[in-house]
């Protein structure tokens, strides 16, 4: 599993295909989160595309474990089945699992996260709290508690529909998390605006779809976003 170099930085790439997983590797992302149905903000992966995925690529990935689209206050079968595909997911090539439970009053749903937590530290893989953490009443409450849960990292466009406009909350939840988890800067993420984000937040990961008209990975986005981000910016 290989890091992008370039200042430190790694890029993860969101895709929902093993063709998207596969040229974003060879194109220098260090790490694929892997989805289903990325229309629907992403769902669970079948078996066969976690298997097909993992077969061909060997940079670290992140599977989600969604079941449904819709809010993230989860009922008892909805968590049983987050813990089958938990198992699952880790059992057939995944690093880590990306997931997101919440109470109904907007706080973490701290019982059944440490459940989940636990489920996957045991089989030694990485518990990644999604971008349920943007849906939160408060965002530094949230983070110790995440914090206390032993989440690897959180992902987070700091409560706005997108990282750049919410870089100054990100950029507070970096320096709140003082290296005890990693803040990863999702959504929105493009070229234009990745090096931005990065000096403005203090992160040295991004999280991007680069997702076109098609619904497919843009390798030439792809490119421009891990030149724009390995390059030092101009001075004026």
């Amino acid at each position: 599993m290989r890091k992008q170099q370039g200042d430190g930085i790694l890029l993860e790439v969101c895709v929902d295909s093993v063709e998207d997983a596969v040229t974003a590797a060879a194109g220098g992302a260090g790490r694929i989160e892997l989805n289903a149905a990325l229309e629907l903000d992403g769902l669970t992966p079948s078996h066969g595309l976690l298997a097909e995925t993992r077969r061909r690529v060997h940079v670290q990935l992140v599977a989600m474990a969604r079941p449904r689209a819709g809010d993230f206050l989860y009922s008892a079968a909805d968590v049983r089945v987050i813990q089958r595909d938990v198992d699952h997911l880790l059992e057939h090539g995944a690093d880590g699992v990306a997931f997101g439970i919440l109470a109904p009053d907007r706080r973490i749903d701290t019982r059944r996260c440490r459940t989940i937590v636990r489920q996957i530290t045991a089989r030694g893989g990485e518990a990644v709290f999604h971008r349920a953490f943007d849906v939160v009443i408060d965002p530094f409450d949230a983070l110790e508690q995440l914090i206390d849960l032993g989440v690897r990292r959180v992902m987070t466009s700091g409560g706005r529909p997108d990282a750049a406009s919410g870089s100054d909350v990100i950029a507070q939840l970096v320096e709140r998390a003082a290296g005890r988890i990693e803040i990863l800067p999702a959504g929105g993420v493009r070229p234009a605006n990745a090096r931005r984000l990065i000096e403005r937040t203090g992160c040295d990961q991004l999280h991007t779809s680069l997702r076109d008209r098609t619904g497919r990975m843009n390798r030439h986005d792809l490119a421009d976003l891990l030149r724009r981000i390995k390059d030092p910016p101009v001075q004026p």
